[in-house]
């Protein structure tokens, strides 16, 4: 299978992953035939991107990081929970701490535990696919640095609930189509004190799980908000939460911006960011997250077109992809598979559609 952009897709092309709505109903099942409509319906819900089943991406295999059915079920435990906050000034969070308990038992029995980023996003369920993604990123990072199983607990229920005081921001700001005002940032500023204050009064929630609400845009450097904290003055586990929380982001398409490729991100945080986040931490957090996600579309320096089909743990700048066109854009009638971590001399230049 393989990653593609709905404005690149032919008309007829077999899905190979399911498509779910935002309630977790299925929307199209894997292995029907695309239609316009079925298209323009998807863009409607915000979806850019599908996976496809065909000739040149026969047998690459996605592995999920956690099942579809536990991703589903925890996003749509986030978006109940957040409809149902205006009927009550607390949380009840004994169900996102079960709900972490599930996906952290997934994850420590993954035999081999590597983000793919698998998940067909939704601009229109953002706020809630956001919110177990850097969950699930949190906990990967928190496993990699050694962490017991009670911290990797709080961690990753104060990662799904890390925007909690969102709710208390303005929908029209949260959702404007355009740069804010400075106003408008300072008043989006005002939910990490906000998820915090809620967090706390809220039954079962433990201290740093709440102050990961509060601390999660505070920046190594000083740089960040809403006390502009240094170093190991922020708490560690909003020091993971930061940076899954930036990737997520700008791994996502946004009403006011289109989505970075993965290969832009893990660049961005490996060097403009290393100001921005605690080195250890950024370390754990890039062994575990794929720099060219398997079904994607590369180009090589040597102008050859393919398909990413295995990561490589020990190289994660060099997957082995199947090249499908030469470098005169002339589809091959077989494919050959390069391991890149075994040439020197060939490289990916940039990410494509295939």
């Amino acid at each position: 299978m393989r990653k593609v952009k709905l404005e690149s897709l032919q008309i007829g092309a077999k899905l190979a992953r399911t498509i779910f709505n935002s309630e977790g109903g299925v929307l199209l099942s894997k292995g029907m035939e695309l239609r316009d409509c079925y298209v323009t319906k998807l863009k409607q819900l915000g979806i850019s991107e599908v996976y496809l089943e065909d000739d040149i991406s026969a047998d690459i295999e996605l592995k999920d990081i956690i099942k579809g059915k536990t991703h589903r079920e925890a996003k749509t435990l986030v978006k109940r929970m957040m409809s149902n906050y205006q009927f009550s000034p607390t949380l009840d969070v004994k169900e996102v701490k079960l709900m972490v308990n599930k996906i952290l038992d997934e994850l420590l029995t993954n035999d081999d535990i590597l983000y793919n980023l698998s998940e067909i996003k939704s601009v229109d369920d953002y706020t809630f696919e956001h919110s177990v993604n850097v969950c699930i990123l949190s906990l990967i990072t928190g496993i990699g640095l050694g962490f017991d199983i009670h911290r990797l607990r709080e961690l990753g229920v104060g990662a799904m609930m890390h925007d909690i005081g969102k709710l208390c921001i303005p929908m029209e700001i949260l959702k404007k189509p355009s740069q804010l005002t400075v106003e408008e940032f300072e008043e989006i500023k005002k939910h990490t004190v906000l998820g915090y204050e809620l967090l706390k009064k809220s039954k079962g929630i433990s201290m740093i799980s709440a102050y990961i609400a509060f601390g999660h845009h505070e920046r190594y450097d000083g740089s960040g908000y809403p006390l502009q904290l240094k170093g190991d003055n922020i708490q560690i586990c909003a020091r993971i939460v930061a940076i899954a929380d930036v990737y997520d982001a700008l791994t996502s398409d946004r009403v006011y911006r289109k989505k970075l490729r993965p290969n832009e991100v893990y660049e961005y945080i490996t060097t403009l960011g290393v100001n921005h986040f605690d080195r250890t931490v950024i370390e754990s957090f890039v062994k575990y997250v794929s720099v060219y996600p398997v079904g994607t579309g590369v180009m090589l320096n040597t102008k050859e077109r393919g398909i990413v089909v295995r990561d490589n743990r020990s190289a994660p700048t060099r997957p082995v992809v199947r090249i499908v066109y030469n470098s005169k854009m002339q589809k091959q009638s077989i494919y050959k598979e390069i391991d890149l971590s075994m040439f020197t001399n060939v490289f990916i230049v940039d990410g494509c559609e295939v």
